[in-house]
């Protein structure tokens, strides 16, 4: 079998990966490996995720991507009100940011975005590709030997570097046997709809996160009148089977009076998107070795709480490819050095956020949060 040779593999498509072939491919040879079966653009209706901070935006300029961003019209994140540890409603205006506002994207359309300018600028994509095995390559250890198989074909991959951009499923690492610590059972319930009352003629976009026993809410305004709603709390709680499917989490919702109220003033109607998937923070022992790196929520799985996984996603994927150029123990050192600050304080400002809400201490899913994070 003939073997494709390659500076670097990328194990995902998502915007961390992306972020890492757009980077790297106008220096070297980098392939893409859409590794999710079923999660292909072509097939995908909706995908969760939706905030970009505004410090993103300087991240994208680094990465000469920020004028053509713009031009694509995402929603700027204009407002965001909360109901966090009191019954008061506080607001957070970007005019207050010295960096702006932040987005609310349209996900399919971002990283199809993503994946054209990392191929304009000389990366291949694979699409419903299954890694298969990977090993030392044995004529030159230093080089990885991966098998891949797509659509039924097998692909023979030789590559001097892989990149872990397979989200929290984190393929490479756990199939070299690194652990992954995950630190809490965060799940989210949510769905997807339209707001048939709002005025979308300031093209303002406004979210809102609301705590409550169980749990916490978050609403945001999507481009096109869209608007996700979801519900946050641990995966073992009688809440999270009770919201797992779309019913459920209506039920839930309508008895969140103040949520539901503001919901109404929108004209909210839930459309037929609903989604259950895992929000945990967790990170591998290791981001980096020998010939290989993680990026994106393989390397930190942020809470949504942070707004930072879009954001990590970019970073992580830049720092990688700078990392990756100079092909040197001492770079990769550095990137794994970075990674570890950046969830040291992402850790602090997690505990902070979280014990700011002490109305319902008692309840299992703060008084875990009280507990676990303040050994964090």
């Amino acid at each position: 079998m003939s073997k494709l040779q390659i500076d670097a593999l990328v194990l995902g498509a998502g915007p961390a990966g992306s972020a890492f072939a757009l980077n790297l491919a106008p220096f070297q040879k980098v392939l893409m490996v859409d590794v999710a079966p079923g999660s292909h653009l072509a097939g995908a209706g909706f995908r969760i995720g939706e905030s970009l901070p505004a410090a993103a935006g300087k991240l994208l300029a680094d990465m000469g991507l920020y004028e053509e961003f713009v031009q694509q019209g995402h929603l700027p994140a204009r407002l965001n009100t909360s109901n966090w540890g009191g019954e008061n409603t506080v607001e957070q205006d970007s005019m207050r940011n010295l960096d702006g506002h932040g987005w609310y994207l349209d996900r399919l359309r971002f990283d199809a975005w993503l994946q054209e300018v990392a191929q304009g600028r000389g990366a291949a994509l694979l699409r419903q590709a299954r890694l298969a095995s990977f090993q030392a390559a044995r004529e030159n250890p230093e080089w990885w030997d991966v098998l891949l198989e797509v659509q039924g074909k097998n692909v023979h991959i030789e590559t001097k570097m892989l990149i872990d951009a397979s989200g929290r499923k984190s393929l490479l690492t756990r199939q070299q046997g690194i652990a992954r610590k995950v630190l809490d059972k965060l799940v989210c319930s949510w769905v997807a709809g339209v707001d048939c009352d709002r005025d979308d003629s300031d093209s303002a976009g406004v979210s809102h996160i609301c705590a409550e026993e169980g749990g916490w809410w978050y609403t945001s305004s999507l481009p096109g009148r869209g608007r996700i709603v979801g519900f946050y709390t641990d995966a073992d709680l009688p809440q999270a089977g009770q919201c797992s499917h779309q019913t459920g989490l209506l039920q839930r919702l309508n008895s969140n009076i103040a949520l539901t109220v503001y919901l109404q003033e929108q004209g909210f109607v839930p459309g037929n998107h609903h989604g259950f998937c895992a929000a945990h923070s967790a990170m591998p022992d290791s981001v980096a070795g020998t010939n290989w790196l993680a990026v994106g929520d393989a390397a930190l799985s942020f809470d949504p709480l942070s707004s930072q996984g879009i954001f990590n996603a970019l970073y992580t994927g830049l720092a990688a490819a700078e990392a990756v150029s100079h092909y040197d123990a001492a770079a990769q050192a550095d990137y794994a050095a970075e990674l570890a600050s950046i969830q040291a304080a992402y850790l602090q400002h997690l505990k902070v956020w979280y014990q700011q809400e002490q109305r319902w201490a008692e309840q299992p899913f703060w008084q875990r949060r009280n507990a676990s994070l303040m050994t964090a």
